[in-house]
């Protein structure tokens, strides 16, 4: 056993102390106040209004000690109910991830929980907490509803839904959790295992939009018409068997030379039609492996995912009908809407190395295409070559994911307050760090490459 899964057994199990710091700060108050009411009243000069003082203390105390006493009962009973609904009726928690947009832009994830025959301490709570991936525990979130049938008035289960806020856009694998019994001052955290499993994701959120005017390049339907003649490829490389009433004047006589077949040029023609507006955003990285340092590639990858949505958002909003091309592949249910489908595999979308932009971008059909500073720039400027002003690039800087005031971030770090993140540690060494003069020299370049090519393109 190394010291990792010690860490990690050490915390699982100290779920089960059922004691917090609030055990020791009640038991020390309610001593104390017996100590001071129930001390012995000096019969010299007494004051006049001790003892009714002291008999209201003591009414306090005991209404104090009544109450938190029946909490902490019920909290151990329902505690020991729950137990046995567990092991008789394999009563579990329910838990699901659903995303919500708030005003438009911004995509959040949430908890909805639910215990289905369980119920609340009295003035007690019930809370949650899961564990996923490399066992990372989430906050604790809070079960505070109760659920009633129809035409009754009793509760046949507790709910909640909770904000969660993750570090990474990625897929997460839930491997179990706790349930926690708790009365009104937490002196008490009787905690249940669940053994919870299944998939979740967090997903991107939009950034500031940055718009270019666009135009497909693949017809797949004529129903709807555009302003640019859009130029439409013939068969074979241009080129179609010979038929009558041809012109004999585009027949390929090099063809007919090695093939004896005879073929004839298509004629360069145009057609006011398109339909699908193809999206490219490649993941591909062409750096050292020396300078691949996982928590900034890690910051660098939820901000470029960022961006691609909001790109993605923008062209959805248009009138042609998206298609986003990724560029790994990823098993997806069919029973999600095309946006979500999109959604989801962007958020699993991670930094690959396999698949180049060359393999990946197709410049007959595609019309958008995202790039990153991590970008080969010798492909990139190969593949630009070979595209028009049609094509729209988009740029994401990954360096402006850590761009900050170096003096205030040194000033809260060090006299007020500690890093709250990763990347607010990663800001204050990023300064220093061999990767940003890298990726700062290869922004530069690629900007160079962008302006001097005719696509059109945009800096994120």
């Amino acid at each position: 056993m190394n010291w990792t899964q010690l860490k990690w057994r050490i915390k699982f199990y100290s779920q089960y102390f059922p004691f917090t710091v609030n055990t020791f700060l009640c038991t020390i108050a309610i001593w104390g106040g017996y100590k001071v009411l129930y001390r012995p009243v000096p019969k010299d000069e007494p004051a006049p209004f001790l003892p009714f003082i002291l008999l209201m203390g003591k009414v306090i105390l005991w209404f104090l000690v009544v109450t938190i006493g029946l909490s902490v009962l019920s909290t151990f009973f329902s505690w020991l109910y729950y137990i046995w609904l567990k092991k008789n009726k394999h009563n579990i928690l329910q838990v699901e991830f659903k995303t919500e947009t708030k005003k438009g832009r911004t995509n959040k994830l949430y908890l909805n929980t639910m215990l289905e025959g369980a119920f609340r301490p009295i003035l007690g709570f019930v809370k949650g907490r899961l564990f996923y991936d490399d066992n990372i525990m989430t906050d604790r979130f809070s079960l505070l509803s109760n659920k009633r049938k129809p035409n009754s008035i009793l509760p046949f289960a507790i709910s909640g839904s909770s904000r969660i806020n993750l570090p990474d856009i990625k897929e997460y694998g839930l491997k179990g959790g706790f349930i926690y019994f708790q009365d009104m001052l937490h002196l008490f955290s009787l905690a249940v295992s669940q053994p919870i499993s299944g998939q979740f994701y967090q997903p991107p959120v939009l950034e500031e939009e940055e718009d270019r005017s666009v135009f497909p390049k693949k017809t797949l339907t004529t129903d709807v018409r555009i302003e640019q003649l859009r130029r439409v490829e013939g068969e074979y490389l241009n080129y179609k068997d010979f038929e009558a009433g041809d012109d004999v004047r585009r027949i390929v006589w090099k063809v007919y030379a090695k093939n004896r077949e005879l073929v004839v040029r298509v004629p360069e023609m145009y057609e006011p039609y398109a339909s699908h507006l193809f999206f490219y955003a490649s993941f591909h990285v062409a750096l050292k492996k020396n300078l691949l340092t996982d928590g900034y590639l890690k910051e660098m990858l939820n901000y470029y995912k960022n961006n691609i949505w909001t790109v993605y958002d923008t062209l959805a909003k248009k009138e042609w009908q998206l298609r986003y091309v990724p560029d790994q592949t990823f098993n997806i249910s069919e029973q999600l809407s095309e946006d979500e489908k999109d959604m989801r595999i962007i958020s699993n979308s991670s930094w690959q190395t396999e698949k180049s932009i060359n393999q990946y971008f197709n410049h007959k059909q595609g019309t958008v295409l995202c790039i990153s500073s991590l970008t080969d720039i010798g492909e990139l400027k190969d593949l630009l070559d070979q595209c028009d002003a049609s094509t729209v690039v988009y740029f994401v800087k990954l360096s402006r994911v850590f761009k900050h005031f170096v003096a205030w971030n040194w000033l809260k770090r060090l006299i007020l307050l500690p890093p709250e993140d990763r990347l607010s540690k990663l800001r204050s060494k990023w300064v220093f760090s061999p990767l940003r003069f890298q990726i700062q020299k290869r922004e530069k370049e690629i900007e160079n490459i962008l302006n001097k090519s005719t696509v059109t393109s945009a800096i994120l």
